[in-house]
């Protein structure tokens, strides 16, 4: 199964709290990875909980490690390069990077960087889109030349509910592994048993060093969400357990150390009005359970578009399951991280981009083995176009949220149509874009490059991409944008008609509305015509269409997305 495993860390300074060898000691990358291509396990689960048979994305695939993340340094762009360059000359088929890249610029960005050298290599990157979501323009991986992941929850989640004395119940998300402690216990608010007056203030957050603890011991204690460490600082002076209170939209569960909950702001405050109006408070938190919910949604941590780095390009590209996913961990760490925490387990739940990305890597490789000599650009297109396509009722920033919809991996193997590109397309997309003919050089491995004298890309874009982007001018006129498509078909002779979806206030059309291919690999292109109204409205707008060419056989999507940024 492991093909190789290598570590990279070229600064040289020694990491305490890490060993120097390829062993995961946070399990960050054996949960990715078991994602991707891990074998079949009857019975996996934690203690419990999301009990079933697990298996990655390719289970007969074989995957090579590259440890380029340090848990007291993080992942350094130079370790990055140094690694991609390695896996490129090992010869990989698929690289999976589940790292946020830090900058915005395609030619500077390591990930982005190492990531071309590989596509010249034949090579594929996928990359997840980062958690910082739900802002806007918040994504990173945002080059066209990378496979961009959000993340969308599955149809379960884990709930623990807590009892008040008077008998009241609520449901709080997270999960908390302590069923055999449910019992009642006195429950106090941490601003009441601050250290000290001074401390008053942090104490409602029960941050550490805060709180005291002969006011604490053998009690709940109810905390504001600040850092997601309650748990940790309660029972480390002595406390039972926590009931926490969040602003945020609650959609991912966390593992806690102590018996403890997230609870929303109507929930908490009703909590905390019981806290101080009884005369003595208790409550019960029970052990965590699964419930059914709809699905897939957005995940609300999924780092959003639009595009910080273009306007011309929709990223991210494609959504896959990133919310409480079950996979391998390893026992050299504690299922929190967190200080005191004995629990440990061959299996945890875990949330992020990260846990996305490996679903989509696991179909690229799935693809690229129906497909050995497909480019990257070509797996990718595959993959966008046969997304499923996912409601923007649900999801407010539509396709800034999701891309081209939820992963389809069954569909990825036989699109029809395929949207493919070279070395020289990226090239011509970074002209176009203004970058200086130095500044990408090193991409193509010359001394320079000379814009100017190069054929320019062509349409509103200059790439031939799989998705469309316009972005509206605010004010009085129209916006219109011109978009030039090249297909090739990798089915059999057949013919596909255009069928367009746009919204009021959007008309869009393409030419010819017909493709007639009589034989595989033959090519055609076509023309689409976005023009939108202006919008009253100075907030942001996002406005979803889509092209779809069909044939008897195939059904070949691409989303198209008009927007306009706040004034």
């Amino acid at each position: 199964k492991l093909v190789g495993a290598k570590y990279f860390k070229l600064d040289g300074n020694p990491d305490p709290a890490d060993i120097l060898s390829p062993i995961d000691v946070n399990g960050h990358g054996t949960h990715t990875s078991s994602t991707l291509a891990g074998n079949l396990v009857h019975n996996a689960s934690l203690f419990g909980l999301a009990k079933g048979t697990a298996r990655g994305a390719v289970p007969s695939a074989r995957i090579a490690i590259y440890k380029v993340c340090w848990v007291s340094s993080g992942c350094a762009d130079m370790d990055i390069l140094a690694a991609m360059d390695d896996a490129i000359t090992d010869g990989v088929d698929v690289i999976s990077i589940s790292i946020g890249g830090a900058t915005e610029d395609f030619v500077t960005d390591s990930i982005s960087v190492g990531a071309f050298h590989a596509l010249k290599k034949g090579i594929i990157t996928v990359a997840s889109a980062g958690n910082d979501g739900p802002s806007l323009g918040s994504l990173s991986n945002n080059s066209p030349w990378l496979l961009t992941v959000a993340a969308t929850g599955i149809d379960r989640q884990f709930r623990s509910a807590v009892k008040l004395g008077n008998g009241q119940s609520f449901s709080g998300i997270g999960i908390n592994l302590f069923g055999a402690n449910e019992k009642f216990y006195p429950i106090v608010s941490g601003a009441d048993v601050s250290m000290n007056a001074g401390s008053k203030e942090l104490a409602r957050f029960c941050y550490g060093n805060t709180l005291d603890p002969a006011k604490v011991k053998g009690r709940l204690v109810y905390c504001m969400l600040g850092q997601f460490d309650a748990d940790s600082v309660v029972k480390g002076i002595g406390g039972i357990g926590t009931v926490v209170e969040s602003e945020q939209y609650l959609d991912t569960a966390r593992i806690f150390m102590a018996p403890a909950t997230v609870v929303n702001m109507t929930v908490g405050e009703t909590i905390d009005k019981y806290i101080h109006s009884a005369r003595s408070a208790s409550a019960v938190i029970y052990g965590s359970h699964e419930v059914k919910v709809s699905a897939p949604f957005a995940a609300s941590f999924s780092s959003r578009g639009p595009n910080p780095g273009s306007q011309y390009l929709l990223k991210p590209d494609i959504a896959a399951p990133g919310v409480d996913i079950l996979a391998a961990y390893t026992l050299m760490n504690s299922l929190t991280g967190l200080k005191g925490d004995t629990q440990h387990s061959k299996f945890t739940l875990m949330s992020g981009t990260s846990m996305a990305c490996p679903h989509v890597a696991g179909v690229a490789a799935y693809v690229k083995s129906f497909h050995p000599t497909w480019t990257p650009a070509a797996i990718r297109s595959a993959i966008m176009t046969t997304a499923k396509p996912m409601s923007r009722r649900v999801n407010k920033d539509a396709e800034f949220a999701y891309g081209a919809g939820q992963l389809n991996p069954t569909k990825a193997i036989n699109p029809g149509l395929i949207y493919d590109m070279d070395e020289m397309s990226y090239i011509q997309f970074l002209c176009h874009e203004g970058y200086s003919g130095s500044s990408i050089a090193h991409l193509v491995g010359a001394k320079s490059i000379n814009c100017s004298s190069l054929l320019p890309g062509f349409g509103y874009d200059a790439l031939n991409y799989p998705s469309i982007q316009l972005n509206m001018k605010n004010g009085k006129q129209q916006s219109v944008g011109v978009f030039m498509r090249r297909v090739t078909n990798v089915g059999p002779a057949l013919v596909y008609n255009a069928t367009i979806k746009a919204p009021k206030g959007v008309e869009i059309t393409v030419k010819p509305k017909s493709l007639i291919f009589s034989r595989s690999l033959q090519k055609r292109s076509f023309k689409v015509v976005v023009k939108a109204k202006p919008v009253a409205s100075t907030a942001f707008t996002v406005l979803s269409a889509s092209l779809v060419w069909k044939s008897t056989r195939h059904t070949v999507r691409s989303p198209i997305v008009i927007y306009t940024l706040q004034d």
